[in-house]
């Protein structure tokens, strides 16, 4: 598939995002270094162009950089390109997407509310393969107990604790990262 990416800078660093004519492909957190995230944007959207961003993702950008300043951003109204991912893994960001800013989920909730009870592992594996990062707001899901475990992004539990602290959502139990 061919489609275009941008760099931009967030509050929390330089990002990256790419888009088809079919909406955001992906979005890439920041990385140790703009060579690191130039290698997995790379990886990910190999083909993609770098580009100057249409009004929609530039909204996008807009948007993302407005949550990672603190401001709450549900970035619901920010269209996804899902087109060869699983469709387990579609509803499972679908729902995600409903967790508002501030808020937090469980990965067990989220089986439940999807009709697989016991499901947490497979919610918690398609939330790894996110593509969509922030605007499938995976950060907000949590571990039972409201623990937090796993994050595939650059720095990972300490990302996510942080991206939890800009949206005022950091759990009780965050006392114990693991």
């Amino acid at each position: 598939m061919t489609g275009c990416l941008a760099l931009f800078e967030t509050p929390l660093g330089r990002c990256a995002i790419a888009w088809t004519t079919h909406g955001i492909a992906g979005l890439q957190l920041p990385e140790a270094d703009e060579s690191a995230l130039r290698a997995a944007v790379a990886r990910k959207h190999a083909g993609f162009t770098e580009s100057t961003p249409t009004p929609s993702v530039t909204a996008a950008i807009s948007g993302i950089g407005a949550l990672l300043s603190g401001e709450p951003q549900a970035l619901a109204e920010i269209t996804l390109d899902t087109d060869g991912l699983p469709p387990f893994h579609c509803r499972v960001y679908e729902e995600a997407r409903r967790i508002l800013p501030g808020h937090t989920s469980t990965y067990g909730e989220l089986a439940h509310t999807l009709g697989k009870p016991g499901g947490a592992r497979a919610v918690g594996q398609a939330l790894g393969a996110n593509p969509f990062a922030l605007i499938v707001p995976c950060h907000r899901v949590l571990a039972a107990g409201g623990r937090l475990n796993g994050f595939s992004a650059h720095g990972g539990i300490h990302t996510k604790q942080r991206l939890l602290e800009i949206e005022g959502a950091l759990p009780r139990a965050s006392a114990s990262l693991f």
